[in-house]
């Protein structure tokens, strides 16, 4: 009797000590990567075998995926045992053949992981960083340096791919390429926080000796199979995990905070996987980056359109951009009482337009209460959602994200009863207070020990892990909910009162937001600082959120910087994007003497 599942044991035992054989983890030996494929691709030839019954033919081609070849091999079987055989596989044939198929499936599984690593092996590298944070507490200075690991692969033009958030505020990088002892130092050439992506270059052309890019492919269909390849905690050499596509939908990036498309698998990604690729077949269906905290084999990758367009935006400009947004809030129209109220006919579906940034070129056509029937052509659903590909939907926002900066949108929308075209021109828009901030230092000014700092989330995380309850709340509100009116614009606050006696009884006015200066309103630091360098009057008047005042003279204010800065030792009164014309200069070696 034929037996399949036994055939496929050893042909796999057979595979795995060829592999073993010859993988360089095993024989410390790199061979060609066209070598080692074509070795492959010879041996799954030979694995093929196919037994004829009669006029039934039951046949099983092992890792079909990678041999594509649908010839059988004629059994060498004694006739004898065929006859045995032939008897036996007449009365059961119709259960053989539904086995032969799951084990096909199988096999391909099995051979898209042994082709992940025949790829990885010369295009996944293990990155080494080396970071210290900023302290937004005491913005003059860093916290203490960290290491950390992670992974990227190689991409055409002699580039590494990888997450943001494995460079992030780096001060060091090195990279090391499987089988080889050496790290080689890398710069960062971009780096897209929104997106978490980020681009290495490494000078070395010795580092470049026998590696191959990787290619991107498309997003995957639901349930078909990935294979995680990267460097993940618990060992050194690079691992392998497999997974299937769970779902495919926008969804919160952690590092940048924003939303973008994701592909759920499966598989487990670990702290070290970042930045390693997804691949599927022979191409990259995405770059793992993040997982589901509290739950098990939930991870995330981030999809090849995302790539391409963070990409395409460092070649055609040299650095990242981000990416685009309508700069509108909208609400669904789901509720037949709401469509009717705003005179939607039964065939229109479209979203209710709540709120609008200023600073939007949607702000200048737009209006609140407006309905937003379609984006580009694509009619938007009562929910908020769009097709996308075989009875898929998701979120319109993706259709606004891939848009390039400064490409126009044709909106139709509903106004009035009356149906109205619209375009739009899309850029990036960046929040009151900004989400994050990495990769440079925060800005501070430093007045009679009178800390001035924008307002920034990353300042409220320093609270702890709990930060929503433990920040000031007033701060914690206006942080997720203002919007900008000017550009430019940035949420001043007092953050401290660096104790003197030049300004004992104001250290209860800490954590409230700075609104004029001597009747000015402040846009944003660098204008407060010119505000009081202004030596038109003898005093200087902070007007602060809750109508509270501060009043200082300001030649006592100016000679009390100067110890003050000395006691507590810090190095300069304010940060280095504040100290770009001649006065900043003249009060800063006035503070400092």
């Amino acid at each position: 009797m034929l037996r399949i599942g036994s055939t496929l044991r050893t042909t796999r035992k057979l595979l795995n000590r060829n592999l073993h054989f010859q993988s360089p983890i095993i024989a410390g030996h790199v061979a060609p990567v066209h070598h080692r494929r074509q070795e492959l691709h010879r041996f799954v030839r030979r694995c093929n075998y196919s037994s004829t019954v009669g006029n039934t033919s039951a046949s099983a081609s092992c890792f079909s995926t990678l041999s594509n070849n649908n010839s059988s091999i004629t059994s060498t079987a004694p006739h004898a045992e065929r006859a045995q055989e032939n008897d036996s596989l007449r009365s059961d044939v119709s259960e053989v053949e539904p086995v032969a198929v799951e084990e096909q499936r199988l096999s391909s599984v099995m051979v898209d992981a042994y082709l992940a690593i025949e790829l990885a092996l010369d295009s996944v590298v293990k990155i080494f960083t080396v970071s210290s944070s900023p302290n937004y507490f005491l913005p003059w200075q860093n916290k203490s340096q960290r290491e950390t690991t992670g992974s990227g692969f190689v991409i055409p033009g002699k580039r590494i791919l990888t997450n943001a958030h494995v460079v992030a505020d780096h001060t060091f990088v090195l990279v090391r390429k499987h089988g080889s002892p050496t790290k080689y130092r890398a710069t960062v050439q971009a780096v897209g926080h929104e997106c978490d992506l980020a681009i290495l270059v490494v000078e070395s052309e010795e580092f470049w000796e026998g590696m191959n890019s990787l290619e991107l492919g498309d997003v995957p269909f639901l349930q078909e199979a990935v294979a995680v390849v990267g460097y993940p905690q618990g060992g050194d050499n690079i691992s392998v995990t497999k997974g299937v596509v769970s779902r495919v939908e926008p969804t919160q990036y952690v590092h940048g905070a924003s939303q973008l498309l994701a592909i759920q698998i499966d598989a487990a990604i670990n702290p070290g996987n970042s930045g390693g690729p997804a691949i599927m077949v022979d191409k990259v269906a995405g770059v793992a980056f993040q997982n589901l905290s509290g739950a098990e084999n939930i991870g995330y990758i981030i999809p090849v359109p995302v790539i391409k367009h963070f990409i395409a935006g460092v070649e055609e400009r040299g650095e990242y951009v981000g990416f685009c947004s309508l700069g509108l809030s909208c609400q669904p129209t789901e509720n037949a009482q709401i469509r009717e109220y705003f005179q939607m006919q039964s065939k229109l579906t479209g979203v209710l337009v709540s709120r609008i940034n200023p600073l939007s070129d949607a702000s200048r056509v737009l209006k609140k209460d407006d309905i937003v029937l379609s984006f580009d052509g694509v009619p938007i659903a009562n929910d908020g959602t769009v097709p996308f590909r075989n009875r898929e939907r998701i979120t319109f926002d993706h259709l606004v994200s891939m848009k390039k900066p400064n490409e126009t949108a044709e909106l139709k929308v509903l106004r009035n009863g009356e149906v109205h075209d619209f375009k739009i021109t899309l850029h990036p828009l960046q929040p009151l207070v900004p989400v994050h901030q990495f990769d440079k230092l925060p800005s501070y000014f430093i007045f009679a020990g009178l800390v001035f700092i924008p307002l920034t989330q990353p300042f409220l995380h320093e609270y702890g892990e709990d930060w929503y309850n433990a920040s000031p709340r007033r701060l914690c509100e206006r942080a997720l909910r203002e919007l900008p009116k000017k550009p430019g614009e940035q949420f001043i606050i007092l953050s401290q009162v660096l104790m003197d006696d030049i300004n004992a009884g104001y250290e209860r006015l800490a954590e409230l937001q700075v609104k004029k200066v001597n009747g000015v309103e402040v846009l944003n630091l660098k204008h407060l600082r010119q505000l009081v360098e202004d030596g038109n009057q003898k005093n200087v008047r902070f007007d602060l959120d809750d109508e509270r005042v501060i009043v200082l003279n300001y030649e006592s204010a100016r000679i009390a910087t100067s110890r003050i800065l000395k006691r507590h030792r810090i190095p300069h009164a304010m940060s280095t994007d504040l100290t770009d014309d001649e006065n900043a200069a003249e009060l800063q070696s006035a503070c400092s003497s």
